[in-house]
């Protein structure tokens, strides 16, 4: 058994860490890219994009993130493309991510008054425009909340990518438990360090909603 100090389990845990953010924030960004290509598709009245995005949205929201990292991971390599566990991991949480954040987007965008839509629709705006420059940025502040919230979520998904070899905190605390017998020691500092990256995030979204309620 290899002797590991505190100090050299918690310095490998971090280094870790360090790759459990960047996933979030890459899969965070990409997603809400795509994710705001898709309102624009759920809300445009067009029937075809409307069908294509309830399904996109019912398979990634209806099935296992788990199952969705395998699929990128193993299936994309039957077409004879390599695949790495970054990149798989990147793909899955950015198509996962996407499909909750159109959905938390199109409620934000529905509960803006029917008038909105209505006085914009008289100043001949085209669809567009209308969502660019009169609905979404009132639909936006009542977003802010959830997407902050939902972030939490998108962070403790990364931590499905350890189960295809991606080295993430998750992955990391297993490695170092196998390596020190250790694992009261190394999963509580896991449970820690997860808890010091979300709750600040929880907190920060209660505050938000806090005070959107207050200005309403």
């Amino acid at each position: 058994m290899l002797q590991f100090s505190f100090w050299d389990i918690l310095s490998n845990l971090l280094i870790a860490t360090q790759w459990t953010i960047v996933l979030s924030l890459i899969a965070f960004f990409c997603g809400g890219i795509v994710g705001l290509v898709l309102l624009f598709m759920r809300t445009s009245r067009i029937a075809p994009l409307e069908w294509f995005t309830k399904i996109y949205i019912e398979f990634f929201q209806g099935t296992p993130l788990l199952m969705q990292l395998f699929l990128f991971f193993f299936g994309i390599a039957l077409f004879g493309v390599e695949v790495s566990p970054w990149m798989a991991a990147t793909l899955a949480l950015t198509f996962w991510t996407s499909a909750f954040l159109t959905e938390i987007w199109r409620g934000c965008v529905e509960a803006i008054p029917k008038g909105q839509w209505e006085a914009s629709s008289s100043l001949a705006l085209s669809y567009i425009e209308q969502m660019r420059y009169v609905i979404l940025p009132q639909a936006s502040r009542i977003a802010v909340a959830p997407t902050v919230g939902f972030s939490v979520q998108v962070i403790k998904g990364t931590a499905l990518a350890s189960i295809i070899g991606f080295v993430e905190l998750t992955k990391a605390g297993t490695m170092l438990n196998n390596a020190t017998f250790r694992p009261f020691l190394v999963y509580s500092l896991v449970a820690l360090i997860y808890f010091c990256l979300c709750f600040p995030l929880s907190w920060w979204a209660k505050k938000i909603e806090g005070r959107l309620n207050v200005a309403r």
